[in-house]
């Protein structure tokens, strides 16, 4: 079920992550899940090209902010297929 809450309503999503997600245009929870962790994790890299943005502090909480587990639960599997998609 998809609700429209905040993002900071949402898992491993705090206020500097937010902002990060706002200045991309994403502002709720219905326009994450359309993005995806791997699209917004590269629309927010393209914000900041010259900025290092760790993957467990982005890529993994996006994955486990829609699937509502910490990052670190997402799974190796799942891990593994986030960090390949953001290298394509």
């Amino acid at each position: 079920m998809t609700t429209n809450r905040k993002l900071t309503d949402l898992r491993n999503i705090g206020p500097r992550i937010a902002g990060r997600l706002n200045e991309a245009g994403i502002f709720f929870e219905e326009e994450l899940r359309f993005y995806g962790a791997i699209e917004t994790h590269k629309m927010i890299k393209k914000n900041h090209p010259n900025e290092t943005l760790p993957v467990c502090y982005y890529l993994y909480s996006f994955e486990g902010a829609l699937c509502d587990k910490h990052w670190g639960e997402i799974g190796e599997e799942k891990k593994k297929k986030l960090k390949q998609g953001i290298a394509s």
